[in-house]
């Protein structure tokens, strides 16, 4: 059974562990073309059960260094994947920082999942985790994401030219950071 972190008034954040690859799998292979504008392009073994199982085992190790967190969303006392969170790169030390991703099930879009979820686990890296900062990287036009984060706090810090390899192209990014004002 998978490990349930959160819950939401809708919603229950789980992590997810290798024996969970087929319902991942089956998230991605229902979604590969709602995500692909959003998405880096990847891999033909993405799409397969061990590739799960893989991407699984990198963040169950990454989980156990403290670096990385990727919760999975389902409805209340469902099974079927809604979307995904996920803390990634997370740094100690000076920075106390980490990058938030996100994705939705093309058949829960705007419905407010992702919102909610993010609520649940900007708390958890604020409130537990005890980071200062949390970014958020989104290309100019994906004006959905954009508007997620500025409602729920997140300030527009600049423009990363060419942040990320989407689809072949070098894509400009909005850098959106919300800061912890607890910690000091």
């Amino acid at each position: 059974m998978a490990m349930l972190l959160r819950q939401t008034e809708r919603l229950q954040l789980h992590v997810l562990e290798e024996y969970d690859a087929q319902r991942v799998l089956e998230f991605y292979q229902a979604n590969a073309e709602f995500r692909q504008p959003w998405s880096p392009t990847m891999d033909a073994s993405f799409l397969t059960l061990e590739g799960q199982r893989e991407r699984l085992r990198s963040d169950r190790i990454g989980r156990d260094r403290e670096q990385g967190l990727a919760l999975w969303l389902t409805e209340i006392d469902q099974q079927s994947i809604v979307g995904m969170v996920a803390l990634r790169n997370i740094v100690r030390g000076a920075f106390w920082s980490c990058h938030l991703g996100y994705e939705v099930h093309q058949a829960y879009a705007k419905r407010g999942y992702i919102s909610e979820a993010l609520q649940a686990v900007i708390e958890y890296a604020f409130v537990d985790l005890r980071l200062h900062r949390i970014e958020a990287n989104i290309m100019p036009r994906n004006q959905r994401s954009i508007r997620v984060v500025e409602k729920l706090g997140f300030e527009h810090e600049g423009l990363a030219r060419k942040y990320l390899k989407i689809n072949g192209t070098w894509e400009d990014h909005i850098h959106y950071v919300r800061l912890n004002a607890a910690v000091e």
